[in-house]
């Protein structure tokens, strides 16, 4: 007889124990990973550092608040303005082009703060949207094919973060959310579960903590990155020697041999060019067009700072396809100014930049 039959408890027979997850499978089934505050993390900090650096190198950049400068911000617009859909508007804020340059830098500071921080992050994405569809519309409208540019791959990245916010994970907005409800003494609830009104309070008083946050900040960037700007920018006005983005020089026989020494006369041939090192470290080109005349640019282009290499008759970025020609003006591609002229000299057979 069974041990059913007899009413006995029956023995089930013993399972064998289930592996243990791999690694890989936790990380898959993480229910982190489907929430839109940990999926964002990493554009938070790509789009807060990008634009925090962008701003801060405009503020730090000597000629970028020169107006006789081709690298300053008021030649790159009044380029950017031919054949831009906001054209008119580009030139008149050309006119003002110090304060508008420090607009758009400390609004890209702003932005790439305010989203690293998690502090007004909706705030902080509209105004990277709104400088990255203006990047569009000027600098990049010209660059074809329209991908090749960055600056509309930007506008789209600021998006998910204008509709949804940073979802709370490690911001500065939820450290002061939780401090307001410590100071008003409430409960640990979860933000789902509370009343309207409890909810609005606690959000009123997390506003006013990152307000005043956002603007100590902000008084602390503006007045200090606008005196360090201004500090450094050279005094020199639009009209100013270097702009006209070409250098000759006639030779002249027995003349003084002075500025640094590029090469021979006889070294480079009548339409040929010739790279090397100008005086301050930066790479250049020496060219020979014609019997009588040499003309030597700086060979960093204007576009994002990489070294142009001659070809055919002109210059080209390798880096993202801006042109120039044998003048240094630009023909094509995202760069918004001419290359810089080094004025150069022709004396007892050597060119020498002056």
């Amino acid at each position: 007889m069974s041990e059913k039959s007899r009413g006995l408890p029956v023995k089930k027979a013993a399972r064998a124990p289930e592996p243990a997850p791999s690694r890989w499978q936790r990380l898959r089934e993480d229910p982190r990973l489907s929430q839109a505050a940990w999926a964002l993390l990493p554009l938070r900090a790509f789009l807060g550092s990008t634009f925090l650096y962008a701003g801060l190198s405009k503020i730090f950049d000597r000629h970028y608040l020169d107006g006789g400068s081709p690298l300053g911000v008021r030649s790159q617009m009044l380029h950017a303005a031919i054949g831009s859909p906001i054209g008119p508007l580009v030139t008149i804020s050309a006119h003002h082009a110090a304060l508008t340059g420090l607009l758009i830098a400390f609004g890209e500071i702003a932005a790439g703060l305010g989203t690293l921080l998690g502090l007004f992050p909706r705030l902080a994405a509209a105004v990277g949207m709104l400088l990255a569809l203006s990047f569009f519309l000027t600098v990049s409208w010209r660059t074809t094919p329209y991908y090749v540019g960055a600056d509309i791959a930007f506008v789209f990245a600021w998006m998910p973060i204008l509709i949804s916010g940073d979802g709370g994970r490690f911001t500065i907005t939820s450290y002061l959310r939780r401090r307001s409800r410590m100071a008003m003494r409430l409960p640990p609830v979860p933000l789902g579960r509370e009343s309207a009104a409890l909810r609005a309070r606690v959000d009123r008083r997390t506003a006013l903590g990152g307000g005043v946050l956002a603007g100590a900040v902000g008084l602390v960037t503006l007045f200090g990155g606008s005196a360090l700007a201004l500090a450094r920018r050279p005094r020199s006005g639009p009209g100013a020697a270097g702009g006209s983005g070409s250098a000759t020089a006639m030779p002249t026989a027995g003349a003084a041999g002075g500025g640094q020494s590029i090469a021979a006369v006889s070294d480079v041939a009548v339409g040929a060019a010739k790279s090397f090192t100008a005086s301050d470290g930066s790479p250049a080109w020496l060219l020979h067009p014609t019997n009588s005349t040499f003309a030597a640019f700086n060979a960093t282009c204007t576009h994002q700072g990489c070294p142009v290499q001659w070809a055919g008759g002109g210059f080209r970025c390798p880096c993202h396809g801006a042109t120039y020609d044998a003048n240094g003006q630009v023909t094509g591609g995202p760069a918004p100014a001419p290359l810089t002229p080094i004025p150069v000299t022709v004396a007892n057979g050597q060119v020498r930049a002056t």
